[in-house]
C-alpha cells in the first residue's frame, strides 16, 4: 500500500476544472436559449425583429448584465474549449508538457482578455 505523503504537491488543475465546468454548463444550459432566439424564433418570424433591434442590442450589451451575459458566452465555453483540447492532446498520446498547457490556457487567457476589453470598450 501506498504511503499517505504528509505534504502532497499543491496542483493548479482545480482552477481550470472549474473553468471548464462553468464552461460546460453555460454552453448546455444557456447557449442553446440564447442560439433559438436569436438564431432561430427571430429569423423565422415568430418573434418580432424589434428584440434585435439594434438600440436595444447595444443598450443590453452596454448594461453591466447585458455585459456580464455577453462575457460568460464567450469567455465560459472557450475555457471549456480549451481545456478539453488540453486534454485531448494527451489522449492522443501528444505529450506536450508545458507548452501545450501555455498553448491552450493561454489562448484562452489572450481571448477573455480580449473580449472584456472590447465588451467594456462599449
Amino acid at each position: 500500500m501506498k504511503p499517505i505523503h504528509p505534504h502532497p504537491r499543491r496542483s493548479e488543475e482545480p482552477i481550470w476544472w472549474s473553468l471548464f465546468g462553468a464552461g460546460g454548463s453555460w454552453f448546455a444550459m444557456i447557449t442553446p436559449i440564447t442560439v433559438l432566439l436569436v438564431g432561430v424564433l427571430v429569423p423565422l418570424g415568430l418573434l418580432s425583429r424589434d428584440y434585435l433591434a439594434f438600440e436595444r442590442v447595444h443598450g443590453f450589451a452596454s448594461h453591466w448584465i447585458g455585459a456580464l451575459f455577453i462575457l460568460g458566452s464567450i469567455i465560459l465555453p472557450l475555457w471549456h474549449a480549451m481545456h478539453r483540447i488540453h486534454h485531448g492532446t494527451h489522449d492522443l498520446r501528444l505529450n506536450l508538457g508545458v507548452m501545450g498547457k501555455v498553448l491552450c490556457y493561454g489562448f484562452a487567457a489572450l481571448v477573455s482578455l480580449l473580449a472584456v476589453m472590447l465588451v467594456l470598450g462599449l
